[in-house]
């Protein structure tokens, strides 16, 4: 079982009580970087490479061996901080709600855990800027690709398991997703005289309902359609409003079935507006990809777990919140597993949730085990 020292433990705890202090919205993390790089060359001797949005840093990069990776997502949402933490948010409008404090903390608990018990071939710390938004994936994975690591592993804490507990689903892990924004441009008039224009209102509703109605019928694997907004005219009573939009997830256990959803929808949206003199366009934002354990990083975080004497749980169903870590297993070997945080804590993404301190020495122990 590998033992963690209590002054790294304390080291993290502050690292993660700071980095909550200050957060910053996804590829903005421009402090937050600086810390977590001040951090590692105060406190380490590991080789830090910053390419400017994300950075990793290395121990042991000429030995031999099999270069392992571990990855840490570092952004914060748009969410107001309303609690009395001592280390309450000082970025009004921001706030680390889905724990990438604690996640990018812990990742610094390993470095620490390294340059006093070094393994025997090269390990790889990846820091993530952008993960809320699908945005860090991509520029990470050529990163790790440019260094030639051959696997990746990451974590996240996760509340309504019991604390501490490793969770882990095989396979299929997170679901890919995407966010369609549909706009439609007719022609307004007088709210008195409605046939003198083009009100998008109905091409909506109908293109709302078929989006819903397609998603449902899908029998590969699970597919939804989440409506997020839906906008028409500006609510003025005398006005036959000529704009509106539509704004809705996909989301689906497999890729290629939640893009065609997505061009289906687009065909539909084309088809009903073109009838009623109304134009169309769109726009995508914030894609995942779907995202996969393989199974050697299956076996390595169970393998891992055993050892380190914690309860594991696997998973029977996919946590349905998307991940970009998707965009490393394409590339490598590797699997993204779940800390509990404990049955009753808050749920993610939430006002009241704050990550769990007490799951730091979890998330070192297990990513040290792996990287033995």
């Amino acid at each position: 079982m590998v033992a963690i020292e209590e002054n790294v433990i304390a080291q993290v705890m502050e690292l993660r009580h700071e980095l909550h202090m200050h957060p910053e919205l996804s590829m903005q993390e421009i402090n937050t970087r600086r810390t977590l790089i001040s951090f590692l060359r105060k406190n380490t001797t590991a080789k830090i490479y910053d390419n400017g949005d994300a950075f990793c840093c290395v121990f042991g990069e000429n030995l031999t061996g099999i270069p392992v990776g571990f990855r840490a997502d570092i952004d914060a949402l748009p969410i107001e901080e309303d609690d009395t933490l001592p280390y309450h948010s000082t970025n009004p409008g921001a706030s680390h709600k889905c724990g990438h404090d604690g996640h990018a903390a812990c990742l610094c608990g390993l470095a620490l855990h390294l340059q006093a018990n070094p393994v025997k071939h090269p390990v790889w710390l990846i820091f993530e800027p952008g993960e809320e938004i699908g945005a860090g994936g991509k520029i990470c994975a050529e990163m790790m690709k440019k260094h030639g690591i051959q696997e990746v592993y990451a974590f996240h804490n996760l509340e309504g398991y019991p604390e501490n507990s490793i969770v882990i689903k095989k396979g299929l892990t997170q679901p890919a997703s995407v966010g369609l924004r549909i706009i439609f441009q007719g022609k307004s008039s007088h709210a008195g005289s409605p046939e003198e224009g083009s009100n998008p209102a109905a091409v909506i509703a109908r293109t709302l309902l078929y989006a819903q109605e397609t998603a449902r019928r899908a029998s590969t694997g699970m597919v939804m359609c989440c409506i997020v907004g839906v906008r028409i005219g500006n609510g003025d009573f005398g006005i036959n409003p000529g704009d509106g939009e539509l704004l809705m997830t996909l989301r689906a256990e497999y890729e290629n079935e939640m893009n065609a959803l997505k061009k289906d929808i687009i065909r539909f949206a084309n088809e009903q507006a073109s009838a009623a003199g109304i134009t169309v366009s769109y726009q995508e934002s914030d894609y995942f990809p779907e995202t996969r354990n393989t199974e050697l990083g299956y076996d390595r975080v169970r393998s891992a777990a055993e050892k380190s004497g914690k309860k594991f749980i696997e998973m029977n169903d996919i946590w349905r919140a998307s991940e970009d870590f998707g965009y490393y297993t394409r590339l490598a070997d590797g699997a993204i597993f779940y800390i509990g945080t404990g049955e009753k804590r808050a749920p993610l993404h939430t006002k009241d949730y704050d990550f769990n301190d007490r799951i730091i020495k979890t998330a070192i122990e297990m990513f040290y085990q792996i990287a033995l």
